[in-house]
């Protein structure tokens, strides 16, 4: 299985390195451009560098990705561009950013959210192939044919990671229909989550919000509900991820399996989990987002987890709410810190 990973928004030289040293495993690298919106915080927040300064680095890193024969992916991934949504200013600006970095770095894919950018780089740039983003929620047949003619490619909806006859179905729709799909692998996000489009708008405008007096902060609804102790039995059931040792039950589905390392504290661990395709440790912390938080001073073993899982919920009926079988799962995964001074979180 090969992989496509995300460019760290902070400065991250062994990430770097460790993508070049599994260069046979990475199809793609992806990453946002400056000051423009994407579906996470901006390059250079946090970092010690100014703006210009993380640009530069940036440029550099990828052009040392690209020599090396790492495929680049430009993200245009917001869920809204405001006011700049349908001006031509915005478009003009959109198409100097493509020209500039297909000029000096190469640029094979560009992923967005947004029918009209893809709309935009269909008609002008010829030989890039259009993504929808993941963030679109595109998990059937109609959803990808009501906008096959702007993309190429899409992510599929995180809910059908554990969907065998639904990806079955669509990768036959997609071999008919001359497209192509992908899966993240390693989102943390609770299943069907009734915030999600809210919270990505933040995300979108998050640097004119960071300049506003604010009266609350907003993490996500996945904290306040995972942080109930009567909650945690059901974590495993109400997400999507694709464990490191499972990524074998996906060969043949998609040619790519997407991993979120883009604000993950720890890119290098993620990217090893799932080259080497097994991991020993909270299984949290390979996921976007981190919920470790929630349940601490416990945490859910990867090891501990039944090697028959994967199998038994990519073919189940999903009547999760007459079933049990994920909360004895992740019961059995469950270990205390207090119980094992040895382990590391």
């Amino acid at each position: 299985m090969k992989y496509i990973v995300g460019y760290p928004i902070q400065d991250n030289k062994p990430f770097l390195q460790t993508v070049i040293q599994n260069k046979s495993k990475i199809s793609e690298v992806y990453f946002s451009w400056g000051d423009m919106p994407n579906g996470r915080s901006a390059l250079s927040v946090g970092d010690t560098a100014t703006p210009f300064e993380a640009q530069q680095r940036q440029m550099n890193d990828l052009k040392q990705l690209s020599r090396e024969g790492i495929g680049l992916n430009l993200l245009f991934n917001a869920n809204c561009y405001g006011k700049d949504s349908q001006s031509r200013a915005f478009f003009n600006k959109v198409g100097n950013t493509i020209d500039h970095i297909r000029r000096e770095l190469g640029l094979g894919v560009i992923t967005t959210s947004s029918p009209l950018i893809a709309k935009f780089v269909k008609a002008n740039f010829e030989g890039i192939d259009v993504r929808a983003s993941v963030n679109m929620g595109i998990g059937s047949i109609e959803g990808i044919s009501y906008v096959s003619h702007l993309f190429d490619s899409f992510y599929v909806k995180r809910e059908l990671n554990r969907s065998l006859p639904m990806l079955r179905l669509l990768r036959t729709w997609c071999d008919e229909n001359e497209k192509q799909m992908y899966l993240l692998a390693n989102s943390g996000c609770l299943n069907n989550c009734s915030a999600h489009t809210f919270h990505d708008n933040l995300v979108a405008h998050e640097a004119e919000i960071s300049a506003m007096d604010n009266g609350y902060q907003f993490r996500g609804i996945c904290w306040d509900y995972l942080s109930d102790p009567c909650h945690h039995d059901t974590w495993l059931q109400r997400t999507s991820f694709i464990r490191p040792e499972d990524i074998g039950l996906y060969e043949g589905l998609v040619p790519a399996l997407k991993l979120a390392t883009r604000v993950n504290a720890s890119p290098c661990r993620v990217l090893n989990a799932y080259t080497e395709e097994r991991y020993r440790g909270s299984v949290m912390e390979l996921l976007e987002p981190n919920h470790s938080g929630a349940l601490y001073p416990q945490y859910i073993e990867n090891a501990n987890i039944r090697k028959e899982f994967a199998g038994h919920v990519l073919s189940c009926d999903k009547h999760c709410e007459s079933c049990h079988y994920c909360a004895e799962v992740m019961r059995e995964a469950c270990v205390r810190l207090s119980d094992d001074p040895s382990a590391k979180v």
